[in-house]
């Protein structure tokens, strides 16, 4: 074999081999960085519960740690009831807020910005915005608000969000997997590598669940040149679209 091919083949390894896992960046105080955008690439915003696919609806596998919500009797059958009636009844089709941990996984990017004393996650989904602060408790409740109250913490090199104070107006999902105002979410934000961060979520609501359950799932760095999450003014369009095209011209 010539210098010349030998020289070749192996670029042609070099360029098929997999880059090496680059660590997540730090912070000054030594932090994990997870300033930028990212992405969750699932289908767990029409079903975080394995399903077929059906009109509107594409498959998915599933995010939900042993594929069972742990409703009371009662609970399934307003999912039951909220599933069969999703498209009058689902609150993102409202151009509500989607509430937390949805906004995660509805398929649109959102951004995080960090500091020491306060992370904000910026979601392209009707501007929706949360302001986590760290390292202080909640505010007194009751209150009840689309988005809940985020308080972070760092374990290590996990973000810790522990968020309370919720209304009982957002779904999970667009299967109709509720909740009560009583929701207590617990995220976890663990970096993978530079690119990766795996997105844990444990769910507590005595008035709907039986005992708290889990769900996870990747999430991904967008590295596209010059990436930024957009405008989607889902109040806007849905303004428009029920003024129809005769108002709209």
């Amino acid at each position: 074999m010539t210098r010349a091919l030998v020289v070749t083949a192996a670029l042609v390894a070099l360029a098929a081999a997999p880059a090496a896992a680059q660590p997540m960046p730090r912070t000054p105080d030594g932090r994990p960085d997870l300033s930028g955008v990212w992405h969750a690439i699932n289908s767990a915003g029409a079903n975080i519960l394995p399903h077929h696919a059906e009109p509107g609806m594409p498959a998915g596998l599933g995010v939900v740690e042993g594929n069972e919500i742990p409703y009371t009797p009662a609970a399934a059958a307003k999912q039951r009831e909220n599933d069969a009636n999703r498209t009058k009844l689902d609150p993102v089709n409202k151009c509500w807020l989607p509430g937390v941990p949805r906004a995660t996984y509805m398929g649109f990017p959102f951004q995080i910005v960090q500091t020491p004393g306060q992370v904000t996650i910026l979601y392209e989904y009707a501007h929706a915005v949360r302001n986590v602060f760290m390292n202080s408790p909640h505010p007194k409740g009751p209150i009840e608000w689309w988005m809940g109250d985020s308080r972070g913490r760092w374990d290590g090199d996990t973000l810790v969000i522990d968020v309370v104070h919720f209304n009982d107006q957002t779904w999970f999902d667009k299967a109709g997997n509720h909740h009560s105002e009583q929701l207590h979410v617990i995220e976890r934000y663990t970096p993978i590598d530079r690119d990766h961060l795996m997105y844990e979520v444990t769910v507590e609501d005595p008035k709907v669940f039986t005992r708290p359950w889990k769900m996870s799932m990747p999430l991904y760095r967008r590295i596209d040149r010059n990436m930024q999450i957009l405008e989607y003014e889902c109040a806007a369009f849905d303004e428009a679209f029920r003024e129809g095209p005769a108002e709209r011209r």
